[in-house]
């Protein structure tokens, strides 16, 4: 059986909260949560991802769980959510990633 890590990583100028599992240089299925959720909403589906040969990644989304949370209503705009997303992509060394998202990370997916 996979097993969760966790970790924080900087990107877009934030500190974020993530869960993963699987091998860092297997191929990126990044799963975004719901609101008003958090990663552990895919704590299930991370191991089981790992064990098909992912790594399966699910971060605490800007203002949720143990990311960080800017104060401005303003810092919540489609594209501010998306470049975190990018810059998540950048941190975690990978180009491509399928994207998975519930409720508001579909929407931001």
């Amino acid at each position: 059986m996979a097993f969760i890590r966790e970790r924080r990583l900087t990107a877009n100028g934030m500190d974020f909260f993530i869960a993963e599992a699987g091998e860092p240089g297997a191929p990126l299925v990044l799963c975004l949560h719901g609101f008003p959720e958090c990663w552990a909403s895919w704590r299930y589906q991370l191991p089981a991802l790992a064990q098909s040969g992912y790594h399966a990644v699910a971060p605490d989304l800007r203002g949720y769980g143990q990311s960080d949370c800017p104060p401005a209503a303003a810092d919540y705009d489609i594209d501010t959510l998306v470049a975190d997303l990018t810059g998540l992509l950048d941190a975690l060394g990978h180009d491509t990633a399928v994207w998975v998202g519930h409720d508001w990370g579909g929407i931001i997916v």
